[in-house]
């Protein structure tokens, strides 16, 4: 079996501090707000699981199916002899890339969690033992170095998680990722992309509520890890179209006016009845708007490719 190794670069306790840095500056501004990541504890994970097979939710079947007609030709055009995968969880749509990439030589999966990364990799190595993993524990949005490996190299940011970072955080975004590109080297970006609103908020509030129980799990998170009493059936979940900014606002609304202690951070923290914490953005993209904002990062669309129904797009870079 081929080599796994994992490189931490992320201290150990950078979890709980960035968690305690979210939530007293988000929970301090007006309007609050609390980063969408921390929606994903072992529960967030499994509900999020359970969102993706929802019938409402397509942007997961959309990118499989991309993945499945156009793996082939991304390898082709990629030529790639390593594959980087940011934000990897358990690898599992990666796998359509590893199987067309036939001279694929290492695999660069980059994630918070410990766990996910050695878990994907265990099933990863088990089907291909001839494959060199080199999991990274690392916040890839925090600056990234990527360990000596063959080129050309292949970046992949899957599931249209761009759009949860603001414009001016998907500039810095994409900025960092063009300097850790080689020319030869490409970006597999995934962009879910606008259409009828209807469309889109059923796809954030599905009539199961699973949604609504995924947004509310933020805040067991921080009752859970800081000690807060957030009760979250307290807050009713929201999910809003935002037509000028093209994006999704996921909120969760007090239900009624109430106080919410945070004694980790040593914080109370009121909430007028009816008031918005907001929790997620998810921007929704166009083809045009996307390759914008990859040439004001330094990079050149090349390739785009579309589910049958174009609601979402793979897009592949390369460096302008």
């Amino acid at each position: 079996m081929s080599p796994f190794l994992l490189t931490r670069t992320l201290p150990e306790d950078a979890t709980d501090a960035a968690l305690r840095a979210d939530v007293l500056h988000g929970l301090t501004r007006h309007p609050k707000t609390l980063p969408p990541k921390w929606f994903y504890d072992t529960r967030g994970s499994e509900l999020f699981e359970e969102i993706t097979r929802l019938p409402e939710y397509y942007p997961t079947r959309a990118e499989r199916e991309i993945l499945i007609d156009r793996a082939a030709e991304i390898a082709a055009a990629s030529g790639a002899r390593t594959l980087v995968e940011l934000g990897s969880g358990s690898s599992e749509k990666t796998r359509y890339l590893l199987d067309a990439l036939t001279d694929l030589h290492s695999y660069v999966p980059v994630d918070v969690s410990e766990s996910a990364l050695r878990g994907a990799a265990e099933a990863l190595l088990a089907q291909r033992p001839q494959l060199s993993v080199h999991a990274l524990i690392a916040d890839f949005t925090a600056g990234l170095s990527l360990p000596e490996t063959p080129g050309p190299r292949l970046v992949a940011f899957l599931g249209g998680t761009l759009g949860n970072l603001l414009p001016n955080e998907r500039a810095v975004f994409l900025k960092s990722v063009r300097d850790l590109l080689a020319p030869g080297d490409t970006l597999l970006l995934g962009t879910d992309l606008v259409k009828d609103e209807e469309v889109l908020v059923a796809a954030y509030d599905d009539a199961a509520g699973v949604t609504a129980a995924f947004n509310r799990n933020v805040l067991s998170v921080v009752d859970r890890e800081l000690g807060a009493d957030f009760v979250p059936e307290d807050f009713a979940h929201v999910a809003r179209w935002n037509p000028r900014e093209e994006w999704i606002e996921m909120r969760l609304r007090a239900r009624r006016s109430l106080t919410v202690k945070i004694p980790e951070l040593d914080l109370v923290v009121p909430f007028e009845a009816g008031e918005e914490l907001r929790t997620e953005v998810s921007a929704k993209f166009r083809e045009d708007g996307v390759r914008r904002e990859l040439a004001g990062a330094g990079l050149r669309l090349a390739h785009w490719w579309t589910d049958s129904g174009d609601r979402f797009a793979l897009s592949l870079a390369t460096v302008d």
